[in-house]
């Protein structure tokens, strides 16, 4: 099972595990289907919750049954499956909650992965080798017909479309209170907001900055559901919307912006279209803006839960987003912005923990 502390040197390096652990992780990985449908049962049917509730005088089989809506052999080997897991503890014929239980049933960054790998990659998980070859998104057809996932995000059905933009918010909103700061130093009067989707990060910023204005880049279905959500708040005054594919080679980026931000928006490209993109912004971004990039690589992580969490993302990008996207490796990723003309004028790890920022000037 992945560790979740700080290890003691750079991740991945050496050995953890005693021989022992290795044996008992290659079972957990053999049997990973399972594990995951039994604890999705054990949360979403209410057993975890009534053994909870229990506390520390837990509850038996029998007393499970008749608080839940499933018959006694069913609770009885999902409890069973709960041990093993590590979801639950016996002790005289009476189950009480791990620690680990505890988080799966109550953590909130649990459960929109949870539910975001049941909603949204489960039944395209099948097609990694399929999509890994033909470097298309083969699990899409699961979801609806569309060449990426983000042509269809605002028609995807429930719960995967909820699910999804529960995963996209939650890692990306908590970044947004150190944003801030750091991109208004600058007193941008015009900030470009490239891959704008629901348009948080505009509103965001139009609320913490009262002159700012904000163009918004993305695809028209995307801006459709921004431009909704800024007229809501009051704030469309201050808000331009660009429709556009970055990587139609026939267009370019709107000029005349002088910071550019794009949130969790270049993993969902390959190495040579992140490139493209960082070139198009090369060429609208005023000689002497910035470009603040928001993102998660998973080699910059404190634990190793939060790189693992980010390396089986890559496997959704792979079978469900687009085929050949990834949360990056920072060392790769740095390559792309050389290459593009810009240089790093800072960065900075741990934003919302598990976020960097990276900004960056033309060279």
């Amino acid at each position: 099972m992945v560790r979740n502390k700080a290890p003691q040197g750079p991740l991945f390096e050496k050995e953890t595990r005693s021989a022992m652990d290795a044996i008992s992780q290659a079972q957990f990985i053999a049997f990973a289907p399972y594990v995951f449908h039994a604890s999705v049962l054990l949360r979403d049917k209410g057993i975890l919750g009534v053994v909870e509730a229990a506390r520390a005088e837990g509850l038996s089989i029998e007393e499970v049954t008749e608080k839940v809506d499933l018959p006694h052999y069913g609770v009885r080997i999902l409890l069973e499956a709960g041990l093993g897991i590590g979801l639950v503890l016996r002790k005289d014929n009476k189950y009480t909650l791990s620690k680990t239980g505890h988080f799966f049933l109550n953590d909130n960054m649990t459960r929109v992965n949870t539910d975001f790998m049941l909603d949204v990659c489960y039944e395209g998980s099948k097609e990694l080798e399929s999509s890994i070859k033909d470097s298309k998104p083969n699990g899409l057809k699961y979801l609806g017909d569309w060449p990426t996932i983000y042509q269809g995000l605002s028609l995807l059905p429930e719960p995967a479309k909820t699910s999804w933009f529960n995963f996209d918010h939650y890692y990306s909103d908590h970044t947004f209170p150190e944003a801030m700061p750091m991109i208004f130093k600058h007193q941008p009067k015009k900030v470009m907001d490239i891959g704008a989707n629901t348009g948080k990060f505009s509103l965001a910023a139009l609320n913490y900055n009262n002159d700012v204005e904000l163009g918004l880049v993305d695809l028209g279905i995307q801006l459709n559901v921004a431009k909704g959500n800024i007229e809501e708040a009051g704030l469309a005054s201050r808000a331009t919307y660009h429709e556009r594919n970055v990587l139609d080679k026939d267009s370019e980026l709107p000029e005349g912006y002088d910071t550019i931000w794009m949130s969790q928006f270049l993993d969902c490209f390959a190495d040579d279209e992140v490139v493209f993109i960082l070139e198009k912004c090369h060429r609208a971004l005023n000689d002497d803006g910035r470009v603040f990039i928001n993102e998660l690589f998973w080699d910059r992580q404190k634990f190793e839960a939060s790189a693992f969490s980010l390396q089986m993302t890559s496997l959704y990008f792979t079978t469900m987003a687009n085929g050949n996207s990834q949360m990056y490796d920072s060392k790769v990723f740095l390559q792309f912005i050389d290459k593009a003309g810009f240089e790093i004028v800072s960065s900075k790890d741990n934003i919302g923990q598990v976020h960097t920022i990276l900004e960056l000037k033309k060279k």
